[in-house]
């Protein structure tokens, strides 16, 4: 069974375009950065970057939840990689995504488990990787690198 997510995007002047994802939802602005746009909303690659880091946080929560686990706050930073190809066009040709849990590793149960799989549950970043390469880091509140 497969599902449908449609997003439309209105025009609103030059490179700033209003995306809707629902009727329910207020709209957000993209923007290209100077010279083309004036950077007044995210950019289609920090867009990118936003969905891959969205996703896999919310799959890291998930999969601790499941084994009631509270790694709450968790905070994410994702660095996408632009540079030109041989055709001197600018392309995203990688993700670097950092997760730090709110908690220290001792604080929570089963995190061996739910590292080893809460990326595959992770669609965004699943699809990405087929294009661009991701690299995920994870670590506790204390900074400990845990994958």
């Amino acid at each position: 069974m497969s599902q449908l997510v449609t997003v439309h995007l209105e025009q609103d002047r030059d490179f700033r375009f209003a995306i809707h994802f629902s009727d329910s939802l207020p709209a957000l602005y993209g923007d290209e950065p100077p010279p083309l746009g004036k950077g007044e909303g995210p950019s289609p690659a920090q867009l990118l970057a936003a969905a891959v880091g969205n996703c896999l946080s919310n799959s890291l929560l998930f999969a601790l939840r499941k084994f009631k686990q509270a790694p709450e706050p968790i905070r994410t930073t994702v660095a996408a990689s632009i540079e030109r190809n041989a055709e001197n066009r600018l392309r995203v040709i990688g993700i670097e995504v950092k997760l730090t849990l709110g908690v220290p590793e001792s604080g929570l149960m089963h995190l061996d488990r739910a590292l080893a799989q809460f990326e595959e549950f992770c669609i965004v970043t699943q699809s990405v990787r087929q294009a661009i390469p991701v690299t995920v880091e994870v670590c506790d509140s204390a900074g400990k690198r845990l994958k």
